[in-house]
């Protein structure tokens, strides 16, 4: 199972990239679990090279993602989206099943 990114998030990522001057940079993924079973996430733009050869790599949408060997039961079978939670306002959010927290999408 890989972790997905979706056409809104990879197009919002890829922007990004661009105006940061770090087109050719994966995007790193992490995740730690809380003390209340909740989980913790981070993303952020890696520096090339940096990987460890632990590190797993996928390709969705066109986004290269690495994830370290810790992060990665975690965030397997996760999907990330980028969506507007209030009026204007975007964010990337984490859709995953390991979260205690989460509930699937539904259809407005």
């Amino acid at each position: 199972m890989t972790i997905e990114v979706t056409e809104i998030a990879a197009n919002q990522i890829k922007k990004a990239a661009i105006e940061s001057k770090l087109e050719n940079a994966p995007l790193r993924l992490a995740a730690t679990r809380k003390e209340d079973n909740s989980i913790h996430y981070g993303l952020g733009f890696d520096d090339i090279g940096s990987n460890d050869e632990k590190d797993h790599s996928f390709n969705s949408n066109g986004v290269e993602i690495v994830v370290a060997d810790s992060s990665i039961g975690l965030l397997t079978g996760t999907t990330l989206d980028y969506v507007e939670l209030e009026p204007k306002q975007f964010h990337f959010v984490f859709l995953n099943p390991n979260d205690p927290n989460y509930s699937p999408p539904t259809e407005t």
